[in-house]
């Protein structure tokens, strides 16, 4: 006859390991760096933007100080502004980047892993969004670097571009904070949108068309709106003030200094981060 036994009740074990783990927000950022170098596409894109960036530059610079073209009567030539035309060309491939950082994850679903290891959500957008920025202003540095390398023989020391110029100093930091307020605003479009067709579709057809529209029809409205929006505004921060002085000659629109413009731009992807920010925090992944 066997006896009964009384029983025992399960000593308290430690949670596991992995339970216990916090993920800190360095933690986050490493996280959010090695996904990024883990994508092919970021292989595919910032060699293409650098690319766009030099290469026009370059090809316009060297048209620029042709004979011909110096001698159909041209006003004379603002060296600091051949730094530059690349970086109109540069920023499709950084918006790309930057829209597929976020909206990568909700198509594939991983966000839904993402945001069960970390559950407070905004600490993740923050760690994409400053992984984003960084890449974005190390590829406009690199690509304005290159630039001024690529253009200094085509430019002679008739076209010399001063460096000690605080115009072209403003303009070299420019090209690459522009290229990174730019990153800034298409991620926060992104997420706040969470599709990369839509996401990619609204933020190039602004700056590409919607922008262009304002500015070619002749009316108050759009005369007057034209120079805030978010293209528009910050590439204020890369132009010569001879470019300046000539658009302000021709039309009566509000003219942004180039910090103005700038601050517009951040303005711009300030507000729509924030609404992405508490949608993120609302929404279902």
């Amino acid at each position: 006859m066997s006896t009964l036994t009384k029983p025992t009740s399960a000593a308290p074990t430690a949670p596991p390991r992995a339970v216990r783990a916090h993920l800190s927000f360095p933690h986050l950022v490493r996280s959010e760096w090695i996904k990024l170098w883990t994508v092919r596409s970021t292989y595919w894109i910032l060699p293409l933007t650098v690319l766009a960036f030099v290469g026009i530059s370059f090809l316009v610079a060297f048209f620029s100080t042709q004979d011909d073209a110096q001698a159909n009567g041209a006003p004379p030539m603002d060296a600091s502004f051949l730094l530059t035309p690349g970086v109109y060309f540069g920023q499709l491939a950084i918006v790309v980047l930057a829209v597929l950082t976020i909206t990568g994850e909700y198509s594939t679903g991983m966000i839904r892993s993402t945001f069960a290891a970390a559950p407070a959500r905004l600490p993740v957008l923050t760690a994409k969004l400053l992984v984003v920025l960084v890449v974005s202003f190390l590829t406009g540095a690199v690509a304005t670097a290159l630039t001024w390398l690529v253009t200094r023989p085509v430019l002679g020391d008739e076209h010399a571009i001063d460096l000690g110029s605080a115009e072209t100093q403003r303009i070299l930091l420019g090209a690459p904070l522009y290229l990174t307020a730019i990153a800034l605003f298409a991620f926060a479009l992104g997420a706040l949108l969470r599709h990369s067709a839509a996401a990619l579709a609204t933020v190039l057809g602004l700056l590409l068309v919607i922008e262009t529209v304002f500015s070619a029809i002749p009316t108050d409205f759009f005369r007057n709106t034209a120079p805030f929006l978010p293209g528009t505004a910050g590439q204020r921060l890369t132009a010569s003030q001879q470019f300046m002085d000539m658009t302000a000659q021709m039309s009566d629109a509000p003219q942004l200094t180039p910090w103005q413009g700038f601050g517009v731009l951040l303005a711009w992807g300030v507000v729509i981060l924030v609404a992405a920010a508490v949608l993120v925090r609302r929404r279902d992944a």
